[in-house]
């Protein structure tokens, strides 16, 4: 899912989103077109126009819904990306594909979810276990949280990371969702005695740890190069793509692997700078997939931002703040923006490096996006 054929071949020239709320009151259906017809009046383009779809996992809108409902022609490519919010940037990268091999010419990626109002998806007992979850569920990891704790226990245990750590995380999210009037907690500080009190969720993770649980959808439009010089917007090029999925990989927990805490985007970071023309070092800004804190200083270091076991300490001295070492998550992320399975931070890179976010940094012109750690998942670089 990457080469030097994707290499600046495509471009995002439209973002659309609904509101995020706890509830919002549409089915996800129409969210989804919401969120898609918004998308395509950025771009300047008419519903028509579109030619290619691509979604992921949980997606409870499908295609034939969605083009009969906004009014597309006919598709000539469309494809669902698996493994939860490990498909978000893979749904851009399977568009850019498509489009760079002539499949298709206008296409849309969504991801229409609700989560704060809707089911959880690993709640239902009425089925076998699929097997992964035969090796977790039976001895009480029975959510991503209980998951994710062990590893960041672990990643404490062995490289001294702490929950000043994990704080300064989730203190970077939470001051730029105060800056951001869309996202859930704009307006609502979070100070380190608030987190340092919360209640747990899975020891060591606690509530400001973990993502919101959010209704919501989002949309994006990726074109050609040549089609992206005349839509309405600053196109935000396609610069290099990358799925991974490591070998003996077991979702979550990473339990066959040598290394647990090596997960599947230290794969996907691999072959995401071998075809990029700039290092971690010209990044200017960062979406990096924050479900959990403790995500994101893992995936600092499988991308290459610091070494092994420094992911913690990046985090100090305003590391991830505007104006640090990488600014992060500059609409609040999945931590205090809305957590709708990722996609809000491709929407976020492209408002970035169009120079409109609501936290904007001075001058962004390159950008690194991340889906969901510790699942096979997907990355993209994304350039002005």
């Amino acid at each position: 899912m990457t080469g030097t054929g994707l290499k600046d071949a495509t471009a995002i020239v439209g973002i659309g989103q609904t509101a995020f709320a706890r509830h919002l009151a549409e089915d996800e259906r129409t969210l989804a077109c919401r969120a898609v017809l918004a998308a395509l009046d950025d771009a300047g383009i008419a519903p028509g126009e579109v030619d290619a779809l691509a979604s992921y996992t949980m997606e409870q809108t499908d295609e034939v819904e969605l083009a009969k409902a906004v009014g597309f022609g006919d598709l000539t490519f469309f494809g669902k990306v698996g493994f939860g919010g490990g498909g978000s940037c893979a749904t851009v990268a399977h568009l850019a594909a498509a489009i760079s091999a002539g499949q298709a010419t206008v296409g849309v990626a969504w991801r229409s979810r609700k989560r704060g109002s809707g089911p959880r998806p690993w709640a239902g007992t009425a089925v076998q276990l699929p097997t992964p979850s035969q090796w977790t569920r039976p001895f009480g990891l029975l959510r991503p949280a209980d998951e994710i704790a062990m590893l960041a226990r672990r990643y404490m245990h062995e490289y001294g990371t702490t929950r000043d750590h994990l704080f300064n995380v989730a203190l970077a999210c939470r001051n730029r969702a105060n800056q951001n009037p869309a996202a859930v907690m704009y307006e609502r500080p979070l100070t380190r005695e608030m987190y340092m009190s919360a209640r747990w969720i899975s020891e060591p993770l606690c509530l400001f740890d973990t993502c919101l649980e959010t209704d919501g959808a989002l949309a994006c439009v990726v074109v050609g190069r040549e089609r992206a010089r005349d839509c309405a917007k600053k196109p935000v090029y396609v610069h290099s793509a990358a799925q991974g999925l490591p070998a003996q990989h077991h979702g979550m927990v990473n339990y066959w692997n040598d290394d647990p805490l090596t997960g599947p985007g230290w794969t996907a970071a691999r072959h995401l700078w071998k075809h990029a023309d700039f290092t971690p070092d010209d990044v200017d800004v960062a979406q990096i997939y924050d479900a959990f804190t403790a995500l994101v200083p893992l995936s600092l270091e499988g991308y290459g931002f610091c070494g092994r076991g420094e992911g913690g300490a990046f985090t100090e001295r305003g590391a991830l703040e505007i104006g640090g070492r990488l600014p992060v998550n500059t609409g609040g992320g999945g931590l205090s923006e809305a957590y709708v399975h990722g996609f809000n931070l491709v929407n976020e890179g492209v408002k970035q490096l169009r120079g409109t976010g609501t936290a904007q940094v001075p001058g962004a012109a390159t950008c690194l996006v991340t889906a969901g750690e510790c699942v096979p998942t997907s990355a993209l670089l994304l350039r002005s």
